[in-house]
């Protein structure tokens, strides 16, 4: 039942271990998600900006919502 809006979305880079942790985690969780890698896509590292104001992966956001790295509690509480 979760459309565009609620889509939630990561933004990482190629090589970010922990970029790739989240995911795995998320779908140990069966959570859809739609992935930004901001080393390939200007406007996705212009979105993570306006967000956080930082330069650092992962940045995972629905619905306003926004929890920088991995970590699991926040990113169960996101979900």
């Amino acid at each position: 039942m979760s459309g565009q809006k609620d889509m939630i979305k990561i933004y990482s880079t190629k090589n970010c271990k922990y970029c790739i942790q989240v995911k795995e985690f998320l779908k140990e969780k069966d959570v859809e998600f739609e992935e930004k890698k901001i080393d390939d896509d200007q406007e996705a590292l212009q979105e993570m900006r306006n967000l956080t104001g930082i330069m650092s992966v992962p940045v995972i956001e629905h619905n306003g919502k926004v929890v920088i790295g991995f970590d699991k509690e926040k990113i169960e509480e996101l979900i």
